[in-house]
């Protein structure tokens, strides 16, 4: 089984910055994609970006050209570099990844457990 673990969600005041990283563990399997989603309190969960295993991405319109999504195939970890931070962006920051076992062909869609960004003065 894929799993995957997330890191790096803290406390930062507006206009400031954060890195979360993710990676996925386990054997025998290929990733299509990972992405970033988040679900802030009340509100369903939304995805923020995704990027497919040869570079192509996608973002939410609320964090463009302030949130990049990049990758590491080699170390099966995906990164979501966050800038000009909002308050609107606090939420807990779940990972995903979806691909196959490359011993059963069986698909696979894993996630992390979250972790928190709060952004606030």
């Amino acid at each position: 089984q894929v799993q995957l673990v997330e890191s790096g969600g803290d406390l930062v005041q507006p206009g400031g910055s954060l890195r979360l990283s993710c990676a996925a563990s386990g054997s025998s399997f290929s990733i299509y994609f990972m992405g970033w989603y988040r679900q802030a309190p009340g509100k369903m969960r939304e995805l923020v970006a995704r990027i497919g295993s040869i570079g192509s991405t996608n973002y939410l319109d609320s964090v463009k050209g302030r949130f990049t999504i990049s990758r590491d195939n080699a170390k099966n970890t995906v990164y979501l570099q966050m800038n000009s931070l909002k308050p609107e962006d606090t939420a807990v920051y779940f990972c995903n990844a979806d691909g196959h076992y490359t011993d059963t062909g069986r698909i696979f869609d894993s996630w992390g457990q979250g972790t928190q960004v709060t952004v606030s003065s």
